[in-house]
Parts: structure tokens; sequence; C-alpha cells
């Protein structure tokens, strides 16, 4: 968890100050509900980082937090539920008055446990104010067989009742996240994996907002906005969110994956780290890869298939570039279509196929992706006379590409083929591409064309990808 800032030195810092500044005390959903009607009537971004959402999942989710909700956001792996969920913390206000010292967050205007009772009254207006930034009111635990009742609501502290507290007392009450998060947002990833024994731990939190800790009823009324993530349970079969406390939340929302090719692309735009150049013919590749994949009969469509799938072939490619432009000496590392082939090998263990496909998981992806580049080859070229390509090889000539093959050696080997101008200004290429980008361009004509039957293809074992008439 990143450290936050400092606050700033003119906040109140006793009860009477935070009194003398009309300082208003709110609950955390009546400050979501009114930081985002600002936000709407300002205009101003809600949920940065979040793609494809903003017809869908985002007017369900702002409906939610404006009706005062908890919630439940529902869907497959990938899809973005943990980020929506940490983004919530941006609608709190940027800092909070907190009793100085207070293991839950309480209110100066409302202590709670016993020990900030005591304090209030000896102290009186003197009673020292601290302020939290709204990046530390957020707790989150991933739901675990081995999660506990004492890890989210509390339990008795054995030495605090040997000092002679008696079990009543709030001071003899180690905290669990889910108080230590009051006055802020608490979520559980995946909540149907938690033990339905456990889950019955949150139905007083949601409802009647106190905690029981050991049978001992504290009567701490508990200001937390509670939001949880889930997958649909006809796919996990791991475990389900019990009825009651599914009763208990106000709103479930079903998030999805990208909608669009090019809301895909933007996905991976933005979550990628690539270390190297990838052209966005090649990224289209994977974006459309990706698409394929989920929506193939082979794969299991109940597991879904991850975004985090595009972002790591993305990254893959960059890699395979990245090695290349080592191994041969190049100035620069720039993605070609063939360097696609590495995701079949390394990516097929985060897809889950269908019993009937069981040992063709390579066959089948490898296919996937012959049947993308050729997509993506007719959406960028198509109509383009390529005859000149076509006649290098027709001439008995050959053209090497692949994994030990350079840039400048492929651009030497096509020389001044007539259309090569076209295509570069077809991909976005501009007038002054780099041999990199050049060579990038040509591969992608090549495969296309050996793709639509045009072109033979040979792979060698030195690395080598021979294309001939």
């Amino acid at each position: 968890m990143s450290i936050p800032p400092p606050p700033p030195v003119d906040l109140p810092r006793t009860l009477g100050e935070l009194r003398a500044s009309g300082h208003q005390q709110r609950s955390v959903k009546a400050e979501l509900r009114e930081n985002l009607l600002a936000c709407l009537r300002a205009g101003t971004p809600r949920f940065e980082g979040i793609v494809g959402f903003d017809d869908t999942v985002l007017p369900e989710l702002e409906r939610a937090l404006l009706a005062g909700h908890d919630l439940v956001l529902l869907g497959e792996r990938g899809q973005g539920k943990t980020r929506l969920m940490r983004g919530l913390v941006a609608l709190l206000d940027e800092w909070t008055p907190v009793i100085e010292g207070s293991e839950i967050n309480e209110h100066p205007y409302e202590p709670l446990t016993a020990a900030s009772r005591r304090c209030a009254d000896e102290l009186g207006a003197d009673l020292p104010v601290g302020w939290l930034h709204r990046s530390v009111r957020y707790g989150e635990k991933l739901a675990t067989p081995d999660t506990s009742v004492g890890d989210l609501i509390g339990d008795v502290d054995p030495i605090r009742v040997a000092q002679g507290r008696t079990l009543g007392d709030h001071e003899t009450i180690h905290f669990g996240l889910v108080p230590r998060s009051n006055r802020g947002i608490f979520a559980v990833n995946e909540l149907p994996d938690l033990a339905e024994r456990i889950q019955v731990a949150l139905l007083n939190v949601l409802e009647e907002r106190d905690i029981q800790v050991r049978g001992y009823q504290l009567r701490l009324p508990l200001d937390v906005f509670l939001v949880a993530s889930a997958n649909p349970e006809d796919y996990t079969n791991r475990g389900r969110i019990i009825t009651p406390l599914k009763d208990r939340f106000g709103a479930e929302i079903r998030t999805h994956y990208p909608l669009d090719l090019d809301v895909e692309l933007d996905l991976v735009r933005q979550e990628a780290q690539l270390c190297a150049a990838v052209p966005r013919h090649v990224l289209e590749v994977v974006a459309r890869f990706t698409r394929a994949v989920r929506e193939s009969p082979a794969v299991d469509a109940r597991s879904g298939v991850s975004a985090r799938f595009a972002v790591a072939a993305a990254e893959t490619i960059a890699a395979s570039a990245l090695r290349r432009a080592a191994l041969l000496g190049e100035p620069e590392a720039v993605a070609r279509v063939g360097d696609s082939e590495s995701v079949v090998a390394t990516l097929r263990g985060k897809v889950e196929f269908e019993s009937g496909h069981e040992g063709r998981e390579t066959e089948v992806l490898a296919h996937l992706l012959r049947v993308c580049v050729a997509e993506t080859f007719r959406a960028h070229l198509a109509g383009l006379d390529l005859s000149a390509f076509v006649q290098l090889a027709d001439d008995g000539g050959t053209v090497e590409t692949g994994e030990v093959v350079g840039a400048d050696e492929i651009l030497r080997q096509v020389g001044t083929v007539s259309g090569l101008a076209k295509v570069l200004d077809r991909l976005g290429m501009g007038d002054a591409p780099t041999a990199g980008e050049a060579a990038a361009a040509v591969e992608l004509v090549l495969e296309g064309l050996h793709l639509t039957r045009r072109l033979s293809k040979d792979s060698t074992d030195d690395g080598r990808t021979v294309y001939g008439g």
C-alpha cells in the first residue's frame, strides 16, 4: 500500500477547532453520493482507467452509489471488477477527521468505543483530532478457505483478558478488517469462496450495522460501504453467496468483456507494459485473437478469457521483438506478426478448454491465430494491388523472415517493391517509417498473401520463415 501524503497543516487539530470550522459529519454513503453528484454535474471522469463500461456497467454502478446500496460486482475473471472496487476510493473526501489513535477510525463527534468515550469526556474540546487520507480508507480481503470470523470481524484478545478486562469490554477485542474499515470502503474479492459459516458474520454488518464477537454483541454502529466481487456461480462451483447475504446487498451489477475490437485495443494499450515497439496492426492481431479465443466453441465459455490474456500476449510479442534485436544487434526492436507465434505456446495455460478438445489446445490456438492475422490483413490491405510481392516469388525468388532475420535483411530482399508505400500508408506508418516498421509491414503482407493462398510458406530449423511461390 502506498504511503499517504501528510495532512495539510491548516486542518483542525482538536475537537473544538473542528466544531469551530463548521465541519459537518456525513456517512460514507452520503459522502460517495455527494461527491459523485459533483462529478456528474461538472462532467469530470468518475472512474479512471476503466475502459468499455461507459454505457453499460458504470451507469448501473452510479445508480447504486446514489441509492446508497452495498453491491456485488458479478462477472468472469479479468473483467476489471477489482479495479472498479478500488476506483471507488476516488469518490471519498480527500481528508476526513478521526479521533487521534482510534483503532476503528471513529469520528470526533461520535466516539464509539469505551476508550474513546473516556478520552472525549476527559478532554472535551481538547480531544485530539487526526486526519485520514482517502487512500487508507479502503480495506480489501481476498476470500480464501482459511479466512476466519476473527480476520473479518475480530476476536477476544486473551492477553487483554488476562490483564483484568471483562469479556464484554470493547478493549478486550482485537478488531478485524471490517471494523478497522469503519468510515470507509470494505471490499471482499471472490465472495463465493468465503465459507458459508463465515459469510454469516457479515449479515449484521450489512443490515444492523453492528458486530458480534464470541457471543458478545458490541453495539458499534459501523459506517462501512461494503462491495464484493464474484464469479458466476454456475461456473465456479466452489461456493455460493448464501441467500440471506445476497438479499442484504442492494445491487448486483454484471460486468463484461470489451464489446468491440476498438475497446479491446484501447485496453491492451492502456494495460500492457511493452518493452519494444508494437505496431498497431500487430496489437490488432492480439485483440482479434483474444476475442476469437473467447468466442471459440472449443473454449469453456463459463471460465472466460481474461483481459490479462490479451495484455500478456502483447507483452510476450514485444519481448520476442526485443530478444531478436538483442541477438542481431539491431538498434531498435519492432514487433512483427511472426512474433505472435510465441504466444500460443506460452499462454495456452491461461485458457480452459472443453473436455472434448483436450490434447488439441496448441492446434486450436494456432488455427485461431492464423484466422486473426488473415482478418487483420484483409481489414487494412483489402483492395490494394499486391501483385508485385507475389511476383517476387513467381520470378523464382524467396523472402526470408523470422526470429533470426533482421529488418534490414528483409527490406534488402524485397527491394523497392511496388505497392509498399501504399501498404505503409494503409497501416498508418506515415511517409518516413523506420526500418523496423517497414519490415513489420512487409511481413504482414507476406503472411497475409500466404493465408489467402497466394504464397507458399516453409519454416526452417534455424528459426527462418521462407515465403515463395
